[in-house]
């Protein structure tokens, strides 16, 4: 079966990621404004600390720490909290320009950085951001011998020095950094929240993948509690408590979102309202103005008026 996530991030874009390494000599911080890009980045050498916009407390990264900022306000790193010798994003930028690699400051050296940011030019991406934290902050240890690790590792190489082909390989890390650091999120959160924290539960992520995989099929919550043993009652209360939201509501979410997505691809509104269980593009239409607050014809012309 398609495991949710699977299926969530097949219908995200990933646009304009850029890949950066900070080499910070002595006391100096950065400051970035707010942006709606994703931000992710990893403490090479050194120490650092990541101050949030709203957070009094900010998160202190060892080497080998990494992390992922989803809703991105502004923020700061900082090669220590002493640091009185700040640079702005503009100043960040045009040294990165020059140079290639951002280098400040004199005698040793206090910090190694290098990450990326990136933009998911869908609203499908929200299906997954809502149900993260604004900072996710994976210690050393719990990436040090696995997949992520040697994705940081690719990157701190490849940000060493500028080399033939460099934006292009930038370009792939986004969306392999982003399902590595949620791999680890999942193993190492007990419960997140939505549907996130509930493909983990033997029965409903069954509920689930069953959804992703048909969501064409005419279901019925009784049809979804047979599909994984359970009684209607049962399944529909444990799926509510974890998911947060009836099984029904949540495949017409889905469906919306496949929807929103083969119509931005230019698929015909009556091949769309058939590939997503609807008998007719009457009721399709009915159902995509009630979710997304346009016909999905408007929806469709607007897409391609914004070149998406």
């Amino acid at each position: 079966m398609t495991d949710p996530l699977s299926g969530v991030l097949s219908l995200l874009r990933f646009d304009s990621a850029l890949s950066a390494r900070l080499e910070v000599r002595g006391n100096y911080s950065f400051l970035f404004p707010e942006s709606h890009r994703i931000v992710f980045g990893t403490c090479i050498e050194g120490s650092m600390y990541l101050f949030l916009d709203g957070s009094p407390t900010p998160v202190q990264l060892h080497a080998g720490d990494c992390y992922l900022l989803t809703r991105v306000h502004q923020y700061r790193i900082a090669s220590s909290l002493e640091a009185t010798k700040e640079l702005s994003r503009q100043e960040v930028d045009a040294i990165r320009q020059r140079e290639g690699i951002v280098r400040c400051g004199e005698g040793k050296i206090s910090l190694v950085w290098a990450g990326g940011s990136f933009t998911l030019n869908d609203e499908s991406g929200d299906l997954l951001l809502d149900l993260l934290p604004p900072v996710i902050h994976l210690p050393a240890g719990s990436v040090d011998r696995g997949p992520l690790r040697a994705v940081f590792d690719l990157i701190n190489a490849e940000t060493a020095e500028v080399q033939p082909g460099a934006n292009a390989i930038a370009g792939s890390f986004a969306n392999i950094v982003l399902v590595q650091i949620l791999r680890v999120y999942l193993k190492n959160t007990l419960r997140p929240p939505g549907w996130l924290g509930a493909i983990a539960d033997p029965q409903i992520g069954r509920a689930l993948a069953a959804m992703h995989k048909d969501y064409a099929r005419h279901w019925t919550v009784e049809d979804l509690a047979s599909e994984v043993g359970m009684s209607r009652t049962a399944f529909a209360v444990r799926f509510r408590n974890l998911v947060g939201q009836p099984p029904l509501e949540y495949l017409t979410q889905w469906r919306m979102a496949v929807a929103r997505n083969a119509l931005k691809n230019g698929t015909s509104l009556s091949s769309v309202a058939g590939s997503v269980g609807y008998a007719s593009d009457t009721a399709f239409n009915a159902a995509f103005k009630r979710a997304t607050g346009r016909s999905p014809g408007r929806y469709r012309s607007m897409g391609h008026a914004l070149g998406t």
